[in-house]
């Protein structure tokens, strides 16, 4: 079951298309990747998503019926841009934030106070928000965004200021919310993020949706059907592979006559035959069909896109 959906929507401001007939339909429990260069339209879809701004024409569903006001509790966002009252002490500030959530006074402390030693934080409770360094800013964000529990989490580049060691934290606990029965709308540039914990994509370029679908399904959609040997042995000549079928693409020789050699199926049916025919003139050691980065697929259907405009 899907938890979101929007339908054709389109935004103008002013004589700018900001989104032009875009529909994203996001299954639930899933992290689904909202991506896209700058300016492409991702942050304009987040605002209606929340309800900051409405859409010109379009339609928006929240669990099967059109996305109401009192929905915005059952959200959580946090935006790339964060928002913390720097002078503040962060945990005054967090207890004020949650309570605009919905939490009781009692409830929001016993919770933040679970979450603060969870990510090793207690220490900060009485420190004013300036004195914090942009990483520690985002996690207590992080926090207030996921703390009382909201049915669909909205991370608009949420590594944004991390060192690799927090990241993974993050990482770790959106996982985690999904695991719990969250679902994600994950906006990033880091297309290694995004395979890394993304169910689904959606990819926004010049204000249009062109390309959405699961992460797996995508990336197959995108292979070449190319696949890398290492071999014992070495392969003098690729003559016992038909050419109309086969095409050499590298060929390395290696140290204790090693080999590593990428070949190019032209028919999408001949790996077997390929594994076979390799198998009868060397000893295969490792094989793997090359599958193409979502890094590949984002610029490659971009440029395209861009190209044939």
């Amino acid at each position: 079951m899907e938890i979101f959906k929007a339908e054709n929507i389109v935004k103008t401001y002013a004589n700018h298309r900001a989104l032009n007939d875009v529909s994203i339909t996001i299954p639930e429990n899933t992290v689904y990747g909202l991506l896209g260069p700058n300016g492409a339209g991702k942050t304009t879809l987040i605002r209606i998503i929340n309800q900051i701004t409405a859409p010109d024409s379009g339609n928006l569903y929240f669990k099967g019926r059109p996305l109401k006001a009192e929905d915005i509790h059952r959200i959580g966002y946090l935006p790339e841009e964060r928002g913390l009252y720097k002078k503040m002490k962060v945990g005054e500030q967090a207890i004020y934030l949650a309570q605009l959530k919905g939490l009781s006074k009692s409830d929001a402390i016993k919770r933040l106070k679970m979450w603060f030693e969870k990510f090793e934080i207690s220490a900060w409770w009485d420190k004013k928000v300036e004195e914090l360094s942009k990483g520690m800013q985002q996690k207590i964000q992080f926090i207030v965004t996921i703390l009382h529990e909201p049915e669909l989490l909205i991370f608009d580049e949420p590594f944004s200021g991390f060192d690799p060691i927090n990241a993974n934290l993050l990482k770790r606990e959106i996982l985690e919310l999904r695991k719990k029965g969250a679902t994600v709308i994950f906006s990033t540039h880091n297309m290694g993020s995004v395979e890394e914990v993304c169910d689904h994509i959606t990819l926004i370029n010049k204000s249009q949706n062109i390309l959405s679908g699961d992460i797996f399904e995508v990336k197959n959609r995108f292979k070449t059907n190319t696949f890398h040997f290492n071999l014992n042995g070495k392969i003098e000549d690729l003559s016992f592979l038909p050419e109309s079928d086969y095409q050499l693409i590298e060929k390395q020789d290696m140290r204790n006559n090693m080999q590593e050699l990428t070949i190019k199926s032209l028919s999408p049916k001949g790996k077997n035959q390929l594994i076979k025919s390799m198998a009868e003139h060397a000893e295969i050691v490792s094989f793997n069909e090359l599958i193409p980065s979502m890094n590949d697929i984002f610029i490659n259907v971009v440029e395209n896109f861009n190209n044939n405009k």
